[in-house]
């Protein structure tokens, strides 16, 4: 553990200016607060806050943010109180120990929520100042070197979980890569103990039987770009356990046929060697097709710029090579941190900026706990593509994302009214995917709004919290609306008429915000027409009695509308429970439920289609069908002792056709479902006096 001054020291040692007053007073308080508590392995708690300053001063960050990794537990962890920290440390100290502490009060009902309650603060926190995530980063770091010394085995693979999937990528998503592959590499040994150990010792092996070949290659590179006149420090090391196992899963291959594990860096003195290294090495060596990634002009979304190449080398062997400038290694290596290590009178790079605010925007438009969980993964952990606007302004997008998720990536209104894209030049519809290299002209118009359907296509994070949030907002506007029309029926039931406070009265007795929560609980039956009228008018109920009208049964319900919307369901042809349906939408109109082979569908140019699927409510429908009878006494009589042997009810018969041998029904009948109707109609079939029966 480090001493005070041995902290304070290395501090000053790339910052002269520091406040070395407020880093001992930080020492001696956090020292003070955690006392006599202890850590797992045995050592006393406040190692571990010290241990973070010091991973955070190999970053060479400011005196502010080694003080808040010196105090970020002492809010969770002892009776200091955030006033307190903001008396002895100031705003911005205080502010950015409380964005790190975890909230492992907080009353939640779920491990989920729980998660979400903790990652949402921390996004908030790192939007307003992104020092909270890399104090963040390096207590999860350290956690995880100490991870051994937890006892319970559940807890260790839960925490090395949470670090696989949140924390890692987001070392990742700002460019901390050497944070990013310790996480990994320590996650990936507590969750997969038996790979880990199988492929250290396929790696120990190889070693033992070719020792030095790392050296020797990077000897004959540097011996190769010398005799051309480029100064170049290169070094290489085998790739991490995890990184190995992950290429196996993928490729589905074993570790014999993996013939890439050696990884080479080429630092050389400016971006001009970088390209000039790379023609050198190429023409020296047999490049590996597919393999060549330039970063340098096109970087990473988090910043990141090299240039990646594999190469076959002497016998055989296949070896990945990575060129760039010292400049480039330093962001390379810790990302966002070497701008304040290196560039502390630069602004941020606009990339951190916005993938920030993208995920601040996903926190905003998550209803749920496990949306915003889906969300911010998804949003830091996917392979990406790059597009570029009409103006060569790029984009990065996770791989299989299309104009939608372009056109949310670009502005969240250019999104909403998005209908239709042009990818290089080419008119194409929302839906369609997105190359590497595409020129994406997104086509909008001031009529649109988002359409529950995109969710079929949209896969960023920050695309389908955006549609969520404005189909919410949509379905409350629509309930809303029709709990009014409800609200009016119910008032005109009531004895007397209302008096003027009433509405307000009924909020409070029903527990509810206010007055337009009152009408979507309505629209949405979570109140019966009696608890609203006493809430209204207390005694109304008993003094007219229920005049609630028998509900009827709800018979059908269809996913994929928004509560409140009207719908038909078509006779045309007539769509029963199990039959594959589709929505016809036209202006000023309901909607009408089709089978999805329904001949009017071809005729439906004037209206949109909308994707519905039967609700698990549904208790059945109306058929038809055409029953064609011998022209025979009690040939009808047939044919409604079948319907009811088979629990099905006629509602409406009718005579369609009639010649000498044969009169044909068009017979309305309630079923259950598709299987229902398909029993009945073969059951028809096998009686003597009908000839055909058929669905209309």
């Amino acid at each position: 553990m480090l001493r005070q001054y041995e902290l304070v020291d290395r501090v000053l040692s790339y910052d002269p200016g520091a406040d070395e007053a407020l880093l001992n007073r930080a020492y001696v308080f956090s020292m003070q607060a955690h006392g006599s508590q202890k850590r797992a392995s045995g050592d006393p708690y406040f190692s571990h806050p010290i241990e973070v300053a010091g991973i955070l001063t190999d970053l060479r960050l400011d005196h502010e943010t080694i003080a808040t990794a010196i105090l970020h537990d002492t809010i969770e962890d002892t009776v200091a109180t955030p006033e307190e920290i903001q008396r002895l440390f100031g705003d911005n100290v205080a502010r950015m120990v409380d964005g790190v502490t975890k909230l492992s009060k907080i009353e939640a009902q779920t491990e989920s929520e729980r998660a979400a309650e903790n990652l949402r603060k921390f996004l908030l926190a790192m939007s307003d100042d992104i020092r909270v995530l890399l104090v963040k980063l390096a207590d999860r770091l350290h956690n995880m070197r100490t991870l051994h010394h937890i006892k319970n085995e559940e807890k260790r693979r839960r925490i090395a979980r949470e670090t696989m999937d949140i924390y890692a990528p987001l070392a990742e998503r700002i460019g901390m890569y050497e944070f990013m592959r310790e996480m990994q590499s320590l996650a990936f040994r507590q969750l997969e103990p038996d790979a880990w150990d199988s492929i250290t010792k396929r790696l120990e092996q190889l070693n033992e039987g070719d020792s030095g070949r790392i050296a020797k290659i990077a000897s004959s590179v540097r011996a190769l770009l010398l005799r051309h006149g480029v100064e170049a420090e290169i070094w290489g090391r085998e790739k991490q356990p995890y990184s190995i196992w992950r290429k196996m899963s993928e490729r589905h291959i074993s570790f014999e046929q993996l013939s890439d594990i050696m990884a080479f860096r080429v630092i050389v003195p400016n971006e001009e060697d970088c390209y000039r290294a790379l023609g050198l090495i190429h023409r020296r060596w047999p490049m590996v097709p597919g393999r060549f990634k330039d970063y340098v002009s096109t970087p990473k979304r988090n910043g990141y710029r090299s240039l990646h190449t594999s190469v076959m080398h002497a016998e055989n062997t296949r070896v990945e090579i990575q060129i760039r400038t010292a400049e480039m290694h330093a962001e390379a290596e810790y990302g966002l941190a070497a701008h304040w290590a290196y560039k502390q009178d630069k602004v941020r790079p606009d990339t951190q900026v916005r993938w920030i605010a993208d995920l601040v925007e996903i926190l905003d438009a998550a209803e749920s706990p496990e949306e915003l969980l889906e969300h911010t993964r998804m949003a830091m952990y996917a392979d990406r593509i790059f597009a570029f606007t009409p103006r060569g302004e790029l984009i990065q997008l996770p791989k299989g994302a299309t104009p939608i998720d372009f056109a949310y990536a670009l502005h969240t209104d250019l999104g909403d009214q998005a209908v239709g894209a042009k990818i290089n030049g080419r008119v194409v519809p929302l839906r369609a995917h997105l190359d590497n290299g595409d020129q994406v002209q997104i086509l909008r118009s001031k009529a649109q709004r988002p359409q529950p359907n995109w969710l079929n296509f949209a896969i960023t994070g920050k695309a389908r919290a955006a549609i969520r949030r404005h189909l919410r907002i949509k379905e409350r506007a629509e309930a809303q609306a029709l709990g009014r029309k409800l609200y009016d029926e119910i008032v005109k039931r009531l004895p007397t008429t209302l008096a003027d406070d009433a509405v307000d009265a009924a909020v409070q007795r029903l527990k509810l915000p206010d007055a337009p929560a009152l009408m979507e609980a309505i629209a949405r039956r979570r109140f019966t027409d009696s608890e609203v009228m006493e809430a209204l008018m207390p005694g109304a109920s008993a003094a007219i009695g229920d005049t609630t009208p028998a509900a009827a049964m709800a018979a059908i319900s269809i996913k994929g509308l928004t509560p409140g919307i009207a719908f038909d369901l078509a006779e045309c042809c007539h769509p029963v429970p199990g039959d594959r349906i589709v929505g016809l939408r036209r202006p000023n109109e309901g909607i009408e439920v089709h089978t999805i082979d329904c001949p009017r569908l071809t005729d439906s140019d004037d209206a949109d289609w909308v994707d519905l699927a039967w609700g698990d409510k549904t208790e059945g429908a109306v058929a038809r069908i055409a029953v064609q009878l011998k022209n025979e006494p009690g040939a009808l009589g047939v044919v409604a002792t079948v319907i009811g042997a088979h629990k099905a009810n006629i509602i409406g018969l009718r005579l369609d056709n009639r010649d000498t041998g044969y009169h044909t029904n068009l017979i309305d009948i309630e079923v259950r479902d598709v299987t229902h109707l398909t029993r009945l109609i073969a059951a028809l079939r096998a009686a003597d006096a009908v000839s055909a029966v058929q669905r209309e």
